[in-house]
């Protein structure tokens, strides 16, 4: 095989944390074949673009990453993958200077498809760059496990992949796959390689991490049991997790355990039931303020982050003033507001009226608005309290930042003594906000 040694990649990630700690497994194998990570400035041997196809933004976002990688590092071998390389390889396939096209079952290969590619004479490299490597979605089957945190503090793992709802807007399980996991017992010893690494913060994450269990007859609850359990781990967050699949069991476990943080993302997509039938939301309303209830009563202080999606073909300007209504009333902290995006072959494109797009920038600005009065009151009513904040990411500037159990974001001034490390828990006394409003100004109260 070609060697790989002492060549150097660049790597760049869209969407979602499942994309993040993927792209971080990819950089590894290919460390352990000697490829060193780019540093800024340096000109890259190997590009990686991991793709994200949520939306049709998210497909432009994808192209123009594609594109500055390609001027950036010319000369370099192209590598694209994720789920937009899935859904559509021809087109990322075609675009200029791309080499190498991965789809979402395919990262595994990376380290060979790359030597394959670069061991080619350049004329020979043309030939084939319009050529890609994916698998059809019905044969993707398989779990490829990974565990990783990058440049950041907390790790991500991986506990799931694919989905089985087909949501009638949703292309992921075309990109994605059926539902499947890995082992209780894998996930365990992975976390136990984390706190041996010196990690102390784990985020679950997944495409439908609540459906964990299908592919080996296993349990969510039971796996976050025995991830409990791991010594060395201080904190666990779960990433995203379906209303219907946050069954009270889990809530009240999480409420009670020694590593679970009181910080849950629960997806709504919308506050009108006409409108969760149109999706096709495996929910009502009704269930999902039940779920936050039984949070607020385990957990009076927990931060609660909502998806929302505004503008659904087929959302009237009724149904969206009941969604509204719905929203102001739910006791959350942030709303995720996404505008609906047409999506080739999705069965949403069956339901007749569309949203015009100024009408879905408006409904946008108004659920923004919602969500901004909720965070700062959540925010404020945590001021001046002390919490546990894992500080993270020293910069040149002399301030830490870092997040509470509850996920308030934190920023602490560096003494000059420099006696705050990153990664480390360190309880502060929360303030003021910060001059861009977008973090607490803290003061560490322990003695480490």
């Amino acid at each position: 095989m070609y060697d790989l040694k002492g060549k150097k990649a660049a790597y760049y990630t869209l969407g979602c944390k499942l994309n993040f700690s993927e792209t971080s497994s990819v950089a590894q194998q290919l460390k352990a074949a000697g490829v060193e990570t780019v540093r800024k400035g340096e000109m890259a041997d190997i590009c990686v673009v991991n793709t994200c196809s949520v939306t049709e933004v998210a497909d432009a976002k994808c192209r123009q990453a594609i594109g500055r990688m390609v001027r950036h590092h010319a000369g370099a071998l192209v590598v694209v993958t994720g789920c937009y390389a899935q859904l559509k390889p021809d087109v990322v396939a075609s675009l200029e200077g791309v080499d190498l096209v991965l789809g979402t079952e395919q990262k595994g290969e990376i380290v060979e498809r790359i030597a394959e590619r670069l061991a080619m004479m350049p004329e020979q490299r043309a030939l084939v760059a319009h050529e890609y490597v994916t698998v059809k979605t019905a044969d993707i089957r398989t779990f490829v496990p990974s565990c990783s945190c990058g440049e950041r503090t907390r790790y991500f793992l991986k506990v799931q992949d694919g989905c089985d709802y087909y949501c009638t807007y949703c292309t992921i399980p075309h990109a994605r796959g059926r539902s499947r996991n890995g082992s209780i017992a894998s996930m365990v010893e992975q976390a136990r390689e984390v706190a041996r690494a010196g990690g102390k913060e784990i985020v679950l994450t997944g495409v439908n991490i609540g459906d964990f269990g299908k592919s080996t007859g296993e349990r969510f609850i039971d796996l976050i049991r025995a991830l409990d359990a791991v010594d060395g781990i201080q904190r666990y967050r779960i990433s995203s997790i379906e209303p219907n699949l946050l069954t009270e069991e889990v809530i009240e476990f999480c409420a009670a355990s020694r590593a679970f943080m009181p910080h849950f993302h629960i997806p709504l997509q919308s506050g009108s039931d006409d409108v969760l039938r149109l999706m096709r939301r495996k929910y009502d309303t009704a269930l999902f303020a039940r779920r936050v209830e039984t949070v607020r009563r385990v957990m009076p202080d927990a931060f609660i982050g909502v998806d929302v999606i505004v503008g659904m073909r087929g959302e009237t300007d009724a149904m969206f003033r009941d969604a509204k209504s719905f929203m102001e009333s739910m006791d959350v902290c942030q709303y995720h507001v996404f505008s609906y995006s047409e999506r080739p072959g999705t069965k949403a494109l069956e339901i007749p009226y569309r949203v015009s797009p100024e009408e879905k920038h408006e409904r946008s600005r108004q659920v923004l608005e919602i969500s901004d009065r909720k965070l700062h009151t959540f925010y404020n009513t945590h001021a001046r309290e002390t919490r546990p904040v894992l500080l993270e990411h020293g910069s040149a500037g002399g301030v830490l930042h870092g997040f509470t159990d509850n996920y308030i974001r934190v920023e602490v001034d560096k003494p000059a003594q420099g006696l705050l490390e990153d990664n480390t828990v360190r309880d502060v006394r929360l303030g003021e906000w910060n001059a861009e409003g977008d973090a607490l100004m803290g003061i560490v109260v322990d003695r480490g």
